[in-house]
């Protein structure tokens, strides 16, 4: 694989807070590239040798805006077992509906445009519903649970000009941590 040339912004670019807008259909050629280029990025950056080869931070979703464009699109790479891939690509995402359990990610949320260490918990839903289309424009229905709905969510926030520290709470980062589910 050949790493895509992809610049992710800074959490410190003034980009990652402007809410994305809808994007329209049929995708442009540059949209379509950059989605492919966005996928392989992140499946490389799971992939040790790669990572190391490359000096990658393993990272599973990267939206649209985090590449400098403030549209909304996102994309997730789940490796479901050993160097076998899972790849969702959301374009006008809706949450339809979430459940009331909450969890937080035990090790921390992480962002590959925040490259620091950030101490806290991120309460998200333990499941979501999402509408939103694919590449083609076909409308679809996906139901997420668990590490997967937290990265939806993450994502969705990026897309609405939102960053995972801005959901931890600064005087409190552990605040209703016996609330949440560890995951």
């Amino acid at each position: 694989m050949k790493l895509p040339k992809i610049k992710i912004l800074d959490e410190k670019n003034k980009m990652l807070r402007k809410v994305s807008t809808e994007v329209t259909f049929p995708l442009t050629s540059k949209e379509k590239q950059d989605i492919k280029d966005m996928i392989t990025y992140l499946t490389m950056s799971q992939i040790q040798s790669e990572q190391e080869k490359y000096n990658l931070r393993a990272g599973m979703g990267l939206a649209y805006v985090q590449i400098g464009t403030p549209k909304r699109i996102f994309v997730i790479v789940e490796e479901i077992e050993e160097g076998k891939f899972k790849n969702y690509v959301v374009i006008n995402p809706e949450i339809v509906s979430q459940s009331a359990e909450l969890v937080f990610v035990g090790e921390g949320e992480g962002c590959l445009s925040v490259n620091r260490e950030v101490e806290g918990i991120v309460p998200r839903c333990a499941r979501i519903t999402v509408k939103a289309y694919d590449e083609n424009g076909k409308c679809y229905q996906i139901r997420v649970r668990e590490d997967i709905a937290v990265a939806f969510q993450h994502e969705i926030d990026h897309l609405n000009g939102i960053l995972f520290t801005d959901r931890i709470d600064k005087n409190n980062p552990y605040k209703n941590i016996d609330k949440m589910r560890e995951i």
